[in-house]
């Protein structure tokens, strides 16, 4: 495969249109369908659960399974709380940041359709220098424009409505794709180029490659802890996103070293199997695809550890994007990490033998 031009037009339409569609955790299906509906020329058959995690598969019937996984929910908000004059409070659906919400419009997902909202905050001529509240979770609020509770609740607005922003995608400068959800609908997209690629490259894989998208990764790898039972994978290669660590208000002596625009990042931890791992650093190095390293010491806090840790233990790896602003609605990557991380996988996938166990004891 040539190191330029992984992507193509039609790849760009699909990850514009799958980075706007919503899917906040736990409602993350019209996401996976746009996913799947674009997957499908390239895969044999598909898996899916009850929760909404779907997995395109090649060669359905062979025994040994490789995967490679990414997550498709993004973060959101609940109604919480309705006041009596019509403003709305919120909890957290994985880890939504109160810091970036006030000025933001939000979108409120109810069975009468979407309802626009802002959160709102008070004019800086109204706080007093050196004693202004931070937002905190306690105080931003959603104006829907509702005079009372009565009209809030009559537009369809009630507790456990989903919130999320309509920030869409684009492209900052040529090569910076920006949008909410990049974490990690860009992980979503990148196996699923990976999939197009063995497709159009006429690769033949001597085993099962299940390319699954799980859901509620960002309240706690559930969808991953059920789809590994599901499949029970001989071998799983996950792609997340990571921090561009350059960026100010980051520390590197503690969150290590890593950049948009060197390439994709391969992890180091404990659920990180050794020899899987290698083996993709000498394919990076093989292939000559720009990479960094990062050290997540306890766990990755990514699905690599669900994979890792089932079914008697799965040999796993963690091949992540450096992004920059994380949970933000401007998340931003570089189109080339972004084609490399496809790059890795595709070659990476290639490497493995039918049957390899990748155990530190073979002879």
């Amino acid at each position: 495969m040539k190191k330029t031009n992984v992507l193509n037009k039609k790849s760009m339409n699909f990850l514009e249109t799958y980075l706007n569609n919503p899917s906040p955790t736990g409602y993350e299906w019209e996401g996976q369908k746009i996913w799947m509906d674009y997957l499908k020329p390239y895969v044999d058959t598909f898996i899916t659960d009850t929760y909404g995690t779907a997995v395109g598969v090649i060669n359905p019937d062979a025994p040994f399974k490789v995967v490679i996984e990414a997550h498709s929910d993004e973060i959101s908000w609940y109604v919480n709380y309705i006041t009596e004059n019509g403003l709305i409070h919120v909890i957290r659906n994985g880890g939504s940041d109160h810091m970036i919400a006030p000025s933001k419009w939000v979108n409120i997902h109810t069975k009468k359709g979407m309802v626009k909202g802002v959160f709102g905050w008070p004019a800086i001529h109204t706080r007093m220098a050196g004693k202004e509240d931070t937002p905190k979770l306690e105080n931003i609020t959603i104006d829907i424009g509702a005079k009372d509770k009565k009209e809030v609740e009559k537009m369809g607005v009630h507790v456990g409505c989903v919130i999320t922003y309509p920030d869409a995608f684009h492209v900052l400068n040529k090569d910076k794709f920006v949008c909410r959800a990049l974490d990690n609908r860009i992980g979503g997209f990148m196996i699923a180029e990976v999939a197009r690629l063995l497709h159009e490259n006429k690769v033949r894989l001597p085993f099962g490659l299940y390319i699954t998208n799980s859901v509620q990764e960002e309240i706690g790898l559930r969808g991953a802890e059920m789809i590994t039972q599901r499949i029970k994978p001989d071998v799983a290669i996950v792609t997340d996103v990571c921090h561009d660590t350059s960026t100010p208000m980051i520390d590197k002596k503690k969150q290590g070293d890593n950049v948009i625009g060197k390439g994709p990042v391969i992890s180091y931890a404990p659920a990180i199997q050794q020899k899987l791992r290698d083996r993709i650093i000498e394919t990076a190095e093989s292939n000559k695809i720009p990479f960094q390293r990062h050290a997540s010491s306890r766990y990755t806090g990514t699905d690599t550890d669900a994979f890792a840790y089932s079914n008697g233990g799965v040999p796993s790896a963690l091949i992540s994007l450096p992004l920059r602003y994380m949970h933000t609605t401007v998340e931003t990557v570089h189109k080339d990490d972004v084609e490399n991380v496809i790059r890795l996988i595709f070659e990476s996938v290639q490497t493995i033998k039918n049957g390899e166990t990748f155990s530190y004891f073979d002879a």
